[in-house]
């Protein structure tokens, strides 16, 4: 992996054209990583999702979360998706798109306007639902990417388009392999 290298806001903002001519409709999974545990990550190129697991081999039911009465998984933070050209941008080379921490990578306008909550996707032989709960960067991503990255995806703009990325859930389960074919439903 390359070190850091920190894109500036100025260089960020370039890249926006490139991002926002992500298909609308139909697009691809680019990158499945799992998170086994806190700070691992692991690209894989074939994955099973399903309701009560998410991924398999992935962290999220273990891990819990702060925002549930009973500290349990929330169904609603099963699944982290990021756009495979807004990472691209960020991280420079594809070795470093792990570390943003997300399991999906698509080729696909995830913005709001596109995939509001409650949209449906297929990605392989898997259903996917898009969630309500906003997904934003954090210390972590800013170590990995930068302050301007923060800034950039976080800014009206970047929450509007969902640089960051998205939240969903697993509704039918099924294999998903890099390549998939993506499409709303």
């Amino acid at each position: 992996m390359r070190e850091n290298i920190y894109l500036s806001l100025k260089e960020l903002e370039a890249g926006l054209d490139e991002i926002l001519r992500a298909p609308k409709d139909g697009g691809s999974l680019e990158l499945i990583v799992r998170r086994p545990g806190p700070g691992l990550r692991e690209a894989v190129e074939k994955g099973e999702l399903s309701p009560e697991q998410g991924l398999d081999g992935d962290g999220w039911k273990a891990r819990g979360s702060s925002r549930t009465p009973d500290r349990a998984a929330d169904p609603e933070t099963q699944l982290t998706i990021m756009s495979s050209r807004v990472v691209s941008l960020l991280a420079g080379s594809r070795d470093r798109w792990q570390l943003a921490g997300d399991q999906l990578f698509l080729d696909l306008d995830l913005s709001a306007g596109n995939l509001p909550p409650g949209t449906r996707l297929s990605v392989g032989q898997a259903v996917i639902e898009v969630t309500a709960p906003p997904h934003t960067g954090c210390k972590k991503f800013s170590e990995w990417f930068g302050p301007d990255a923060v800034k950039f995806i976080n800014s009206a703009e970047g929450k509007k388009l969902r640089l960051r990325g998205l939240h969903a859930k697993v509704v039918k389960a099924g294999s998903i392999a890099a390549g998939n074919m993506v499409r709303k439903l």
